[in-house]
């Protein structure tokens, strides 16, 4: 049977939009598409709650696809094996507490088992503003095309429910400079202020990053390097346990939340 250009379109255009429209109340919308939000999608997905991901760029994964200055590797420590392994990474061990992974292979691994345990994916999509309740709780996302953004037109956008939001922007902490720019200074921070990351200290970033990933505003959490840039923690390099350890934690304060939701309802 020969293909037809416009059936090819119609595909894309049904389908899409089916999707977009199943999204449009979700339990769980994740900002940012790095290997904490990945990880917390993954996590809050397999558990049977609507998740979905919005990213800003084209691709998936973060600061994660480069490794070290280019060098597609990056290293694990021996507690963030124990995520690493649900997804099927091949890891080396370098030496004690010392795991080497290929990037690469790991951004892809992280995308297929978080999409396959049921995350929606959209890319080239940036977040406008936050949704919020009557008391000024967030209870969605105010999203456009990126295309848009970048070429400074005017386009309203479109509004997604969500029950909570997690911010995994990285260190621009995209959404908690929305709630201050909106709102104030009324983050959880002793200051209501986003605190800043310090200078790189592996050892004592990776040790707070899980701690740090908490709820930071009414229904808004926060996950990976956006956590410690929120507390004023130090940042890491081309170390990613603390990311893995990081999405895991949030996703399963989160999802407790969401349990005794469902029991209270």
């Amino acid at each position: 049977m020969p293909l037809d250009d416009l059936i090819v379109s119609r595909a894309i255009i049904d389908e899409y939009h089916t999707t977009l429209v199943d999204a449009l109340n979700m339990d769980v919308a994740i900002v940012g598409g790095g290997p904490a939000g990945l990880v917390a999608g993954y996590y809050l997905a397999k558990q049977g709650y609507k998740v979905s991901l919005f990213e800003r760029k084209l691709s998936i994964g973060g600061g994660m696809w480069g490794g070290g200055i280019m060098f597609n590797k990056i290293v694990l420590q021996e507690d963030a094996l124990k995520v690493l392994n649900e997804f099927n990474v091949r890891v080396k061990k370098y030496r004690d507490n010392y795991y080497v992974a290929d990037s690469v292979e790991t951004v892809g691994a992280l995308i297929y088992h978080a999409t396959q345990a049921g995350l929606q994916i959209f890319n080239c999509m940036s977040i406008e503003d936050v949704k919020i309740t009557a008391d000024d709780a967030v209870c969605g996302l105010v999203v456009n095309w990126t295309s848009v953004e970048l070429t400074n037109m005017h386009v309203d956008p479109i509004t997604f429910g969500a029950k909570f939001v997690i911010d995994a922007t990285g260190h621009s902490c995209d959404m908690a400079n929305i709630i201050l720019k909106r709102i104030g200074k009324v983050l959880f921070t002793p200051t209501g202020d986003i605190m800043g990351e310090g200078s790189m200290n592996a050892e004592l970033a990776e040790k707070v990053v899980a701690e740090n990933s908490r709820e930071i505003y009414k229904n808004l959490y926060v996950t990976g390097m956006a956590a410690n840039a929120i507390w004023g923690s130090k940042r890491m390099g081309p170390i990613f346990g603390g990311m893995l350890l990081s999405g895991k934690k949030v996703a399963d304060d989160i999802s407790a939340r969401l349990a005794q939701e469902a029991v209270n309802a």
